[in-house]
C-alpha cells in the first residue's frame, strides 16, 4: 500500500507540473510571472482540452493519495481530517477546474459570467483558503506523532510558504506577479506532495 502511496503521490505531482509548463509553452507570449496556469487551458486556447484532461487525471491520482495516505500513517482522526480535506479541496478541485475551465484570459465578465468561470473561480478560492492550512495541521499532528522522520517539518514549511504567497496574492489579485505567486503556492503544495510520498517509499523498504 505504502508503495502504491507513492506512485499516486509521485505521479499526480509530476503530471500536474509537467502539464502547467507544457501547456504554457503552448501559448505565443504566455508569461508565467503575471499569468494565472488556469489561462494555459482556458477555454479558447489552443489544444485546451488536451491539457484539461491531463490536469484532470492528475487531479484523480492527488485526490486519491490524498484519501489512502492516512493508511500508511499513525493512526489519528486530526491526520485524516486533513488529508481528505486536502483530497477533496486539492486533489477533487483540481478536477473540477479542469472540468470547468475559466473563460478566454480568465477575467470574470461580472455582467454576463458563464458559469465554468464561476465554478472555477469557487473551487480555486476554496482550495487556497483551505488546502495550506491543510499542510499545517499534518505538521502539527505528525510532530506530536515523534514519527522517525523530518516530514512534520517540511509540512510546516510547505504549509507555511503556501499560506505567506496565498495572502500575497489575495491582495493583490491582479497585481503584475499573480502568476508567480500561485506557482509558488503550487510549489508549496506539490514539493509537499513528493515529499510525503518519498516517506511512503522509504518506509515501504523497511
Amino acid at each position: 500500500m505504502r508503495y502504491l502511496l507513492f506512485l499516486l503521490g509521485f505521479f499526480g505531482a509530476l503530471l500536474f507540473v509537467t502539464t502547467s509548463v507544457w501547456a504554457g509553452l503552448q501559448i505565443p507570449g504566455y508569461d508565467p510571472i503575471s499569468q494565472f496556469i488556469s489561462e494555459s487551458y482556458a477555454n479558447g486556447v489552443p489544444n485546451a482540452d488536451i491539457f484539461q484532461k491531463a490536469f484532470f487525471i492528475a487531479g484523480i491520482l492527488l485526490a486519491s493519495f490524498g484519501f489512502l495516505a492516512p493508511i500508511g500513517l499513525p493512526r489519528s482522526l486530526r491526520l485524516k481530517v486533513c488529508f481528505f480535506t486536502f483530497a477533496l479541496c486539492y486533489g477533487v478541485g483540481t478536477m473540477v477546474t479542469a472540468y470547468f475551465p475559466c473563460d478566454f484570459g480568465c477575467v470574470l465578465d461580472k455582467e454576463h459570467p458563464s458559469a465554468s468561470q464561476l465554478i472555477h473561480n469557487t473551487m480555486g478560492l476554496l482550495t487556497y483558503i483551505t488546502v495550506p492550512f491543510c499542510l499545517l495541521g499534518i505538521g502539527f499532528e505528525l510532530k506530536k506523532k515523534d514519527i522517525p522522520s523530518k516530514l512534520w517539518l517540511v509540512s510546516l514549511v510547505c504549509g507555511g510558504v503556501s499560506l505567506t504567497f496565498v495572502v500575497l496574492l489575495f491582495a493583490d489579485p491582479e497585481g503584475p506577479y499573480i502568476g508567480l505567486f500561485q506557482r509558488i503556492i503550487e510549489g508549496g503544495i506539490l514539493s509537499w506532495t513528493l515529499c510525503c510520498a518519498s516517506f511512503f517509499l522509504k518506509s515501504s523498504k523497511n
